[in-house]
């Protein structure tokens, strides 16, 4: 009890000390540029006591001494300040936070304001509600520099992604994945056939568990990762929890529709008939011998035998029949949280989106758990784990008339009937019935896989940090497709087909870095990294195939009379050490210099190791003194660097060994199905080496009204040489091709990125971002030129651009005859291969998106438009449907050959409908390659926050995709390409196109 009494009193003496010590603070507080800030809040902390600042930024506070102040105000950096003196003078600084992003860049983290390398930032905030499969589509438009076109409406499809152009033409152009350290396998598995395209492995990614993505774009940034950063890398990282945070629990769920906004105009079947018929007549005409032939081929009445008159033909539409309103939906839930020893988070997600096209759909259910846990002060350890599985019901939407949906769907003349005279499908124009696929489509595929990375954080020594990591890219890729006998990849005399793929592809990482931070002396900072990595990949596929099934019931291999098989096993292997020295003086001048080597399986013995080298130097010019006093300039930072990057991506993991075959017999020996026999079939080229990429970047950071406005310029410089490519040899030689370093490709561009921060107030906000882009491809040095696609129609040629259409050039109609005029290059007075020419190129001039952001108190709103000027498109589907009449019942005809010319006077680019002449016998014209040029309005998205007591966050909101689209380009889609190939791009066949998508969804966070 005395204790007690004694405590009591000690407590009221205390108190009684403490009120005697309170003192009166006056001051004023101002900004850097000695503008006074009213409303300034001036709180003691611990306390509630507190005030805010007058008109003229001036306050008086009575506070215990030797109290704590906290002064804070919107848009500017907090400041904590010891109360020891009466009268205080408080500049607060603008809270900048892109200066002090921390920026995710390889092997460590850095504040942007120390960055010397080209790296773009994306939250993934701005673009997780977009409803496409793979995150890389949600990137369009987001970062300068990143070029990403969404080939097709088919969820789960390839991209097109390009970091500053297209480097190569045998090896890979994609640039390098890393997912939370692990470097991901971004190559499709698939081996069945779906018309040319791919799917796409990033579609097995989540991204509502993607925190945010950096993209590594010059050589400074790309050069730590060696032979694979010559097409840039791109480094995402997934979700954590936060140490000390109490549990939160946050789940995403949306509905939707979506649908194709346009497609094609095709003639009635009125309009078809009449067309055939002048075509008929006119060709006639123009070469009487043929008069007496043509004269009965016209429409004739169906009581005669015919097809009947024009008008008597009837318009049977299939495209709607293919075409749909697609269902979207999509949940996510995430716990995340920690204590003084573990944080974590753990997520689940479930996905399915409807195609715009029957049947297909794309599915998807993943789980991830991160986990990071406090051994001791010095130690840490942590796990990312991510399993996956992705379900495809897919479809030939592409080139090729054999199961093609599209195809049977677009391509069929639309006179032509559905079913027979006897009620049973009819099948026209080598093209599978419609319906027929619709109701027996059997194509489809299931993914497997696990992304996981563990690692180990030891401080040695106050200034020496070791770290260790073990990282496991798995997928199991299983395909299967049955054909019955009512299709034509089934029919008799197959009597069904059936394929099954399994392909598993595994890539374990080992890496160590030791990473020294230090201050020596006053302004003299030094970091430096020294690390290994060793890589293993194996990718395993077994196949068969089966025909000949009793009925249509039996649809296993094992059903099938005849049954093959196939085996492949291939694997690489990558060993590598890197280095980086990162200095900086008084925070105003840096140096970073790095180097890689790599020691790789795939390459020739003489060529195994590759070094890449980069240095790079930045001026923070604001720091200096002739600067500081400019109050309007918030930051300028000058930056240069120069470095060399690699690539292997995309060759055999064998192309520089002699391979040998064991697949042959003996075909002179009568008895040779007994017995295997050997063949080469590859050249050993023992010297086969790395592409090389050197790159010059020049860049320019600024900041101005306190930080409200941000202006990041990059010009840039690549040249590759040693490129990879397939040569043709001497046929004599008994091989056709070898794996040769014979090309130089060079791209040179800019890149603009602008933030603003218009409003900023407490109740309203307004935030702007804007990139833009320019690059220039051209292919230097080509020993031969090499031409792509079914026609020719692409062809990579010394002194031009990748991705070049090479044409016969339609100068005009003439107006007198309605004959096609084509330029005569050789001026020898006829129209031969010799004149055919480059007429432009699949790439753009330039490309970009512009991305708002409004809030204005419980309302948020986000607008985002993409753009692309001066590329061109080849329309296949315009070149088959604009026949002018000589593939009659085989194609199609579209609405424009209306516009071809008639008679004397007509202005038009469609020729006079003949078989006679130029006007439809040169397939490789001009006049289909069409300026592909467009604005987009990307996504559009408005919601509402409550803000209620148990719970942290409601949010609803509405959201649409590609809700406006302004264009040149006649087809649907003017980002369509018809297959996956790399060395192909810019031709449309085929292909669906992105549809209009409208979805409701809900936020809770508790």
């Amino acid at each position: 009890m005395l204790k007690f009494i004694t405590h009591a009193c000690l407590l009221v003496l205390l108190y009684i000390h403490v009120q005697a010590a309170d003192i009166t603070i006056k001051g004023r507080v101002t900004d850097n540029n000695g503008q006074q800030l009213p409303g300034v809040s001036v709180q003691v902390t611990g306390t509630k006591r507190g005030v805010l600042t007058r008109a003229d930024g001036s306050f008086q506070l009575t506070v215990p001494e030797n109290s704590t102040l906290l002064f804070t105000y919107l848009g500017y950096q907090s400041q904590q300040v010891k109360a020891t003196q009466a009268l205080l003078n408080i500049v607060l600084l603008p809270d900048d936070k892109k200066l002090s992003e921390v920026v995710v860049i390889g092997y460590g983290t850095q504040e942007r304001r120390n960055l010397i390398s080209s790296v773009a930032s994306i939250n993934a905030a701005e673009t997780r509600q977009l409803p496409v499969a793979s995150f890389d589509a949600q990137l369009q438009g987001k970062a300068a520099g990143l070029q990403i076109n969404s080939n097709t409406g088919v969820p789960g499809d390839g991209v097109f992604v390009r970091v500053r152009g297209t480097t190569s033409i045998n090896a890979g152009n994609d640039p390098l994945y890393v997912i939370d350290g692990v470097f991901v396998n971004n190559t499709s598995l698939q081996t069945v056939s779906t018309g040319g395209r791919n799917t796409s492995p990033l579609a097995d990614i989540n991204p509502g568990d993607i925190e945010n993505v950096q993209v590594l774009k010059d050589a400074s940034a790309t050069a730590i990762y060696g032979s694979r950063g010559a097409n840039g890398v791109v480094i995402v990282t997934t979700k954590r929890g936060n140490y000390n945070q109490p549990t939160k629990v946050s789940a995403n769920v949306s509905h939707g529709y979506a649908k194709a906004p346009k497609l094609w105009d095709l003639t009635t079947g009125p309009e078809h008939a009449t067309l055939i018929n002048e075509y008929w007549i006119n060709s006639g005409i123009d070469n009487p011998a043929l008069n007496q032939t043509y004269a009965n081929r016209p429409f004739r009445p169906a009581s005669e035998g015919g097809r009947g008159l024009p008008e008597e033909q009837k318009t049977y539409d299939r495209l709607h029949k293919l075409f749909r309103t697609g269902e979207l939906s999509n949940y996510d839930i995430a716990v995340n949280g920690g204590g003084d020893k573990t944080k974590f988070y753990l997520g689940a997600g479930y996905s399915k989106q409807e195609a715009d096209i029957k049947p297909v759909y794309f599915e998807r259910a993943s789980l991830k758990l991160n986990v990071d846990h406090r051994i001791s002060d010095k130690v840490q350890v942590g796990v990312s784990n991510g399993i996956t599985r992705s379900y495809r019901n897919q479809a030939r939407a592409g080139d090729g008339p054999q199961g093609g949906l599209l195809q049977s769907a677009l391509h069929t003349p639309t006179y032509l009937p559905e079913t027979n005279a006897d009620g049973t499908p009819a099948r026209w124009a080598g093209f599978d019935n419609l319906q027929v696929l619709l109701d027996n489509y059997d194509v489809h595929t299931v993914s497997l896989r696990y992304i996981g990375n563990l690692y180990v954080d030891a401080q040695l020594l106050p200034a020496l940090k070791f770290r260790s990591s073990w990282s496991v890219d798995y997928n199991h890729y299983d395909e299967s497709e049955y054909w019955n006998n009512l299709t034509q990849l089934g029919a008799s005399p197959t009597n069904g087909l059936a394929t099954s793929a399994l392909t598993q592809n595994s890539t374990w990482i080992n890496e160590q870095t030791l990473t020294y931070q230090k201050q020596l002396g006053r302004g003299h900072n030094l970091s430096a990294l020294l690390g290994n990595t060793v890589q293993s990949n194996t990718r395993a596929k077994t196949s068969a195939q089966g025909t000949g099934f009793p009925n249509n019931s039996y649809k296993d291999i094992s059903s099938a009379s005849t049954r093959t098989s196939e085996q492949t096993w291939t694997k690489s292997t990558l060993a590598s050490f890197f280095a980086r020295l990162d200095y900086n003086y008084a925070g105003k001048y840096y140096v970073e210099l790095s180097a890689r080597a790599d020691g790789s399986s795939r390459f020739g013995a003489n060529n195994r190791w590759g070094y890449f080298p980069s240095a790079g130097v930045s001026w923070r010019l604001k720091e200096e003194q002739f600067l500081k006093d400019v109050h309007f300039l918030s930051d300028l930072k000058l930056r240069a660097s120069y470095g060399i990057t690699g690539n292997s991506n995309g060759i055999d993991d064998f192309a520089a060994k002699g391979l040998w075959s064991g697949a042959g017999g003996y075909p002179d020996n009568e008895s040779s199905g007994d017995k295997a026999a050997t063949a080469p079939n590859q050249i050993a080229n023992a010297d086969l080496r790395w592409e090389k990429t050197r790159q010059v970047n020049i860049g320019l950071d600024a900041s101005v009204l306190d930080g409200r406005v941000s202006i990041e310029l990059n010009l840039y410089q690549k040249k590759t040489t040693d490129v990879l490519l397939e040569l043709p040899v001497a046929s004599i030689s008994g091989f056709s091709t070898y794996y040769s370093n014979a090309g130089e490709i060079s791209n040179k561009g800019y890149e603009v990125a602008i933030r603003t921060d218009n409003i900023h107030r407490k109740d309203l906000t307004w935030n702007t971002a804007f990139t833009i882009s320019g690059n220039v491809n051209r292919v230097d040095k080509l020993p031969v030129p090499i031409t792509q696609y079914n026609r020719d129609w692409i062809r990579m040629q010394q002194g031009y651009s990748m991705y070049s259409f090479w044409m016969y050039k339609q100068l005009y109609v003439d107006t007198k005859t309605g004959a096609a005029v084509f330029e005569d290059v050789n001026k020898d007075g006829s129209i031969t291969v010799a004149d055919r020419q480059i007429v432009g190129n699949a790439l753009p001039k330039f490309y970009g998106g512009i991305y708002n952001s409004f809030t204005y108190k419980g309302f948020d709103a986000a607008v985002q438009f993409n753009f692309q000027y001066g590329n061109k498109i080849l329309n296949l589907n315009r070149f088959f449907g604009e026949g002018g009449g000589t593939r009659d019942a085989n194609r199609v005809l579209f609405a424009s050959q209306l516009k071809r010319w008639q008679k004397e006077g007509d202005v038009t680019d469609v020729p006079r409908l003949t078989s006679v002449g130029n006007n439809y016998k040169l397939e490789q014209n001009s006049r289909f390659i069409e300026n592909g040029s467009f604005l987009r309005l990307q996504s559009l998205t408005i919601g509402y926050t409550f803000r209620l007591k148990k719970i942290h966050a409601l949010r609803v909101y509405a959201s649409g995709t590609n809700l406006w689209l302004l264009t040149k380009y006649t087809g649907p889609d003017p980002e369509a390409n018809v297959t996956a190939t790399q060395t192909v791009q810019g031709i449309d066949l085929g292909t669906p196109p992105q549809p209009r998508s409208f979805q409701f969804g809900l936020n809770l966070t508790l």
